[in-house]
C-alpha cells in the first residue's frame, strides 16, 4: 500500500527561498569582503614596511662607522618587532637586510632562500606574496632592504572565516524571525479564504467576496467561476429529476387506472386466468409509482435552504401526525406501533422535509418487523436540542453496512421486502437539512435495528 505524500508547505518554501537569499547573499559578501581585505591588508602592509625600514635605516645611520654595533641595533630593532609581533598574535615573516658599501652585513633570516642581488630601485615591490621596501644613505653607504610576508590567506581559514562570518551568525536569528513573522502575517488572507469556503454548507455555491489583495484576485475568481458552473451542472440535474419524476406520474396513473378497468371488463374465468398476471402488473406499477414519489422526496430533501430562519415547530406533533398516517400499513402487517415522548420539542423544522424522514424511518421500521412485531418510536429532549429514535424487531444491519446503506439505490442483499433503496439516503439528507444526523445501532438484546436522529440547532 503506498503511503499518501505529504503536502508542500507554502509557508515553508518562502522561509527556504528568503533563507536561500540571506546564504547567496552572506556568500558574496563574504567574497567581497575577503577580496577587498586582501587589496587593503597588501596596501597596508607596504605601508607599514616602508615606515618600518625608513625607521630602520635612521637608526642604522647613525651607527655607520661602527658594523659591530650597527649589526648589534639591527638585531635588537628585530628582536623588539618580534616581541610585539607575538603579543599582537601577528604571525607573517619579516626579513631585514643590511648592506654597506655594496657588502651585505646583516641577513635577519639567513635560512630563506636568495636570488636577488643588492637592490637598486627604490621603488616597493611585490613578489610572490612579499612586499619589499628599500631605503638607501648614499653619503653612509648604506642600502636598508625589509621584505614582509603579507598574510591576507588567514582570511580563507577557518579562523579567518568565522571571524568574517560571525557577525551575519550572530544576526541570523535577527533576520529569520522578522520573516517568519512576515510571511505568517502575509499568508492570513490565504487562511481566511480557507475559512470561509469551510465555514460553508454543502449546498451553499455562492460567489465568494472579492479579495483586496492583487495576488489573491485571481485565485478568489478561479473559484467564484467553479462555484457558478458547479451551481449550474445542479441546477440542470435537479431540473431533470424533477421533470422526470413528474412526467412519469402520469402514464404510471393511467397504466394502473387502464389496468383496474382490463379487469373490470372481462369475465370471471378471464380474471382468474389471468389473475397472476394481473397482480404482477399492479405490484409493478406500484413500485414504480413509489420510486417516483421517493425520487421526489428525495430531490425536495436536497433542496437548498432559504436565507429566513424556519419556524419553531413541535418535533413531537409531527411525528404523532406522521404515525397515524403509517397505522394503515401497521395494521395491515400487525404491527404495534408505541411511542413515548418526555417533553415537548420545539425545533426550527422544514416539514416538508421533516415529513419525509419519519415516513421513510417508521415505514422502513414496520415494513421490517415481524408479524406481529413491535415499533418503539422515542422521543426525548438533549443539551439544546433532541433525539428521535425509532426501534423494530426486525433483522437489523450489519454494523459493516452502517454507512453503505445510506448510499441511493443500494439495497443489502438477501432482502424479500421490496424497496427502492432511497429511504435512508432521503432521512439523511432530510435531516442534514434541520440540523441533525443520523446513526444506526442493534436494538435491545442485538435484536433488530435502532435509529436515532439528533437534532442539535446552533
Amino acid at each position: 500500500m503506498r503511503r499518501a505524500l505529504r503536502p508542500s508547505s507554502l509557508f515553508r518554501r518562502l522561509m527556504l527561498g528568503f533563507s536561500s537569499v540571506v546564504v547567496i547573499v552572506f556568500v558574496l559578501g563574504l567574497w567581497y569582503v575577503i577580496k577587498d581585505a586582501q587589496i587593503t591588508q597588501r596596501a597596508r602592509t607596504a605601508a607599514e614596511n616602508r615606515a618600518h625600514t625608513r625607521e630602520a635605516l635612521l637608526h642604522l645611520s647613525l651607527l655607520a662607522a661602527q658594523p659591530e654595533r650597527m649589526v648589534a641595533a639591527a638585531q635588537e630593532l628585530e628582536r623588539v618587532r618580534k616581541h610585539m609581533f607575538q603579543v599582537l598574535d601577528y604571525h607573517s615573516m619579516v626579513r631585514l637586510k643590511v648592506w654597506k658599501d655594496g657588502r651585505l652585513v646583516y641577513n635577519s633570516l639567513p635560512a630563506l632562500p636568495e636570488a636577488l642581488p643588492m637592490p637598486t630601485d627604490p621603488r616597493p615591490s611585490n613578489v610572490n606574496g612579499w612586499v619589499r621596501a628599500v631605503e638607501r644613505d648614499d653619503a653612509a653607504g648604506l642600502v636598508v632592504e625589509r621584505s614582509h610576508e603579507v598574510d591576507d590567506l588567514w582570511m580563507l581559514s577557518m579562523s579567518g572565516i568565522s571571524f568574517l562570518a560571525s557577525s551575519t551568525v550572530f544576526s541570523l536569528p535577527l533576520l529569520l524571525l522578522p520573516a517568519w513573522l512576515i510571511v505568517k502575517i502575509g499568508l492570513r488572507p490565504v487562511g481566511s479564504i480557507a475559512d470561509q469556503i469551510e465555514q460553508r454548507s454543502v449546498s451553499d455555491l455562492t460567489a465568494l467576496p472579492e479579495s483586496k489583495y492583487r495576488e489573491l484576485s485571481p485565485l478568489v475568481d478561479a473559484i467564484n467561476r467553479l462555484m457558478k458552473r458547479l451551481s449550474e451542472r445542479i441546477e440542470r440535474e435537479h431540473e431533470f429529476l424533477t421533470d422526470a419524476a413528474h412526467e412519469l406520474k402520469t402514464p404510471l396513473a393511467a397504466i394502473q387506472v387502464n389496468a383496474h378497468l382490463l379487469v373490470s371488463r372481462v369475465g370471471p374465468e378471464a380474471a382468474a386466468r389471468c389473475a397472476e398476471a394481473v397482480d404482477g402488473l399492479r405490484d409493478g406499477v406500484s413500485r414504480a409509482t413509489h420510486m417516483v414519489h421517493q425520487l421526489l422526496a428525495l430531490e425536495r430533501a436536497h433542496t437548498e435552504p432559504s436565507a429566513e430562519p424556519m419556524p419553531l415547530s413541535d418535533l413531537g406533533t409531527l411525528v404523532r401526525d406522521r404515525l397515524a398516517a403509517a397505522a394503515p400499513l401497521a395494521l395491515q402487517r400487525n404491527v404495534e406501533i408505541e411511542f413515548q415522548a418526555d417533553a415537548e420539542c420545539p425545533l426550527p423544522l422544514h416539514i416538508e422535509s421533516m415529513a419525509a424522514l419519519v415516513d421513510n424511518l417508521i415505514s422502513n421500521a414496520i415494513k421490517y418487523s415481524p408479524e406481529g412485531g413491535r415499533v418503539t418510536v422515542q422521543l426525548a429532549p438533549t443539551d439544546g436540542g433532541c433525539a428521535l429514535t425509532i426501534s423494530d424487531q426486525g433483522p437489523g444491519i450489519d454494523s459493516s453496512l452502517h454507512r453503505k446503506v445510506f448510499e441511493r439505490f443500494y439495497r443489502i442483499p438477501g432482502q424479500e421486502q421490496s424497496g427502492s433503496g432511497l429511504g435512508l439516503a432521503i432521512a439523511e439528507r432530510a435531516a442534514e437539512r434541520n440540523a441533525g444526523s443520523i446513526t444506526l445501532s442493534a436494538a435491545d438484546d442485538d435484536k433488530g435495528l435502532r435509529v436515532q436522529v439528533h437534532f442539535t440547532p446552533a
